[in-house]
């Protein structure tokens, strides 16, 4: 090693006296910290999850009230079908008092007998008189139905909303517990199994002594006991404190609570101070037997618990989430309709871009990860799906929510990405998935690098065209297409014929499968065409009777993943111009 020269100074050592933070100038002084629990033998800390709660999804209800345009009741009934289908037993369907569409949309599901036999229904009501006759009276015929009654306990509320003393504020609660039994007794027959919630809001604030006295007096009109379950749910309406504090929060309820036995122990916490997460899994730790929530955070300001997050967590630690997320894709793309909220590209588990790697060095890294798994498995004479998961930058295999290898763990340079998007939608168009982005903006890098210098949009346009779009005056690819008929089966199943050019020859190709993309893969394995669909979007290119469709479509072909793109007025034609695209761009040289 060569010597400093003695002229040369050692750099100053960086240390806590070398960084200084100035004060923000913000007003502080308005706002007041939390309040610590006094717990010196809290337990939590040293527990696991090690089972899934109990979940309730209120995105019908908090969710539903969030939105700056509300579900309509088409959107409504997707969402709760979907809710059934991922495995949800319990879900928030509405605040029926609040007016005709949600009361309509509880009678609904009840009437088209749309709930299957396992599911309770639960409906959300303040605790005033017409309101929760109103409510229960919107359950009548359901098989398995829970009221939900809430009232605001904080002091806040208590000082400048309600200005009524602590007794008169427990009274609300206790005298509407009274009602919902009332009522429940007149209106609801023997074939309603029939469940009781209470709330009191805002958990978070309310002081603890007062929020364990107000929940015993409703219990004390309920009356839990073998086969009659109370659930108390402890809302943080507002997110106040560190998870750490919530949670020394649910472990002071559990330990005080009477007949804790017959108490599901329910956490509903938002998302404020941006750790509702973990506010919820250490809740459970801490006692919590039920954890509310809404698919991807949906919900008020900063939103509700997000559920798909919580349940993957679970999954990623080995412990099953008895709810169906393998399919994540379709789970998102179902909830952005029903929601009209997109999902951010970065959300945990679900989001487009949470499995794609941009550095090299993370790429190399799974790269070698996948391999060392492969290895592994050959070794102790298993399949790779038998041994536990260890790919570096990966925290659970992608397969196992309905994810590719290939389709989101690709190289891409990144390079002028959202301004090659922005073109071909403001010039033409078209809305490209996020991922046929990542593709197309390579080849765009790969043109910059090979010829340097700036891309015009023209130019832009003209590599696409070139690459995804064989013209007249521009023909490349196997194939060209002629015309295409579709038409049923007498097992109900498509049937295709294709009638095309096939390396120079007039090819009739026919094929059957359960819609026309998949008879046309059916078709092509015929001529020896292994193809594989991974991801299907379309959309028009505008409004009227004359409007054009544009179709993207991702796939495996004998082993690459490519896009293929079609345009046409006929959105079958359209589909099946964007697979010739992308079989053709498989086989070009």
């Amino acid at each position: 090693m060569p010597e400093i020269p003695a002229s040369v100074g050692r750099p100053t050592p960086l240390t806590a006296a070398t960084v200084t933070q100035r004060p923000s100038g913000m007003p502080v002084h308005k706002y007041r910290p939390y309040e610590a629990v006094d717990i010196p033998d809290r337990t939590w800390p040293d527990r696991r999850i090690t089972k899934a709660p109990r979940w309730l999804s209120t995105d019908l209800r908090d969710g539903n009230q969030a939105l700056i345009d509300p579900m309509s009741p088409a959107r409504k009934r997707e969402m709760f079908d979907l809710l059934v289908r991922m495995g949800y037993k319990e879900i928030e369907v509405g605040f029926p008092s609040s007016g005709a569409t949600d009361f309509e949309f509880v009678r609904s599901i009840i009437e088209e007998d749309a709930i299957p036999e396992d599911v309770t229904i639960s409906v959300l009501t303040q605790a005033r008189e017409e309101l929760i006759e109103r409510t229960v009276e919107s359950l009548r015929g359901a098989r398995r139905a829970t009221v939900h009654l809430y009232n605001a306990t904080a002091p806040v509320f208590r000082r400048v909303v309600f200005r009524g003393s602590r007794e008169q504020v427990r009274q609300i609660a206790v005298d509407g517990t009274r009602l919902v039994v009332e009522y429940a007794d007149k209106i609801l027959g023997d074939g309603t199994v029939f469940g009781f919630q209470y709330s009191p809001e805002i958990f978070t604030d309310t002081e603890l002594d007062f929020a364990l006295e107000v929940c015993e007096g409703v219990m004390d009109v309920w009356q839990p006991e073998d086969g009659r379950e109370i659930i108390l749910n402890l809302p943080a309406t507002v997110e106040r404190s560190t998870p750490s504090t919530h949670a020394d929060r649910f472990e002071w309820m559990s330990r005080h609570l009477s007949r804790r036995e017959h108490v599901c122990l329910s956490v509903h916490p938002h998302n404020d101070r941006g750790t509702a997460v973990a506010a919820a899994e250490l809740a459970i730790m801490a006692g919590a037997d039920r954890i509310e929530g809404c698919l991807f955070g949906q919900g008020e300001r900063t939103g509700n618990v997000d559920l798909v997050t919580l349940g993957m967590n679970l999954f990623s630690q080995g412990v099953d989430p008895m709810i169906d997320f393998s399919q994540i894709d379709e789970v998102r793309r179902t909830a952005e309709y029903c929601s009209q909220m997109e999902v951010h590209p970065r959300h945990p588990y679900a989001g487009d871009l949470v499995y794609t790697a941009f550095s090299g060095s993370h790429q190399d890294a799974i790269k070698k990860g996948f391999e060392a798994m492969a290895a592994t498995a050959a070794a102790e004479g298993k399949g790779v799906d038998d041994i536990e998961w260890a790919v570096p930058y990966l925290p659970i295999d992608p397969k196992d929510v309905g994810r590719s290898y290939e389709a989101v763990i690709r190289v891409n340079s990144q390079s002028g990405k959202g301004g090659i998007a922005y073109v071909l939608k403001n010039d033409h168009k078209l809305d490209l998935p996020r991922r046929m982005q990542i593709e197309f903006s390579r080849i765009i890098q790969d043109k910059t690098d090979a010829e340097g210098g700036e891309v015009t949009p023209a130019e832009i346009w003209s590599v696409f065209q070139d690459e995804y779009l064989p013209t007249d005056g521009n023909p490349w690819g196997r194939i060209a297409l002629r015309s295409a008929q579709t038409s049923t089966t007498s097992e109900g199943t498509d049937a295709l014929t294709v009638e095309a050019v096939m390396d120079g020859v007039d090819t009739v190709l026919t094929g059957t499968g359960n819609g026309p993309i998949s008879a046309f893969f059916d078709a092509l394995a015929a001529t020896g065409v292994d193809a594989r669909l991974l991801d299907y979007t379309e959309h028009t290119m505008s409004e009227g009777a004359s409007a054009r469709a544009a179709s993207y479509i991702e796939c495996v072909i004998d082993g690459k993943v490519l896009w293929g793109m079609g345009i046409d007025p006929n959105t079958t034609r359209a589909s099946i111009k964007a697979v010739v695209s992308a079989v053709n761009r498989a086989y070009r040289g």
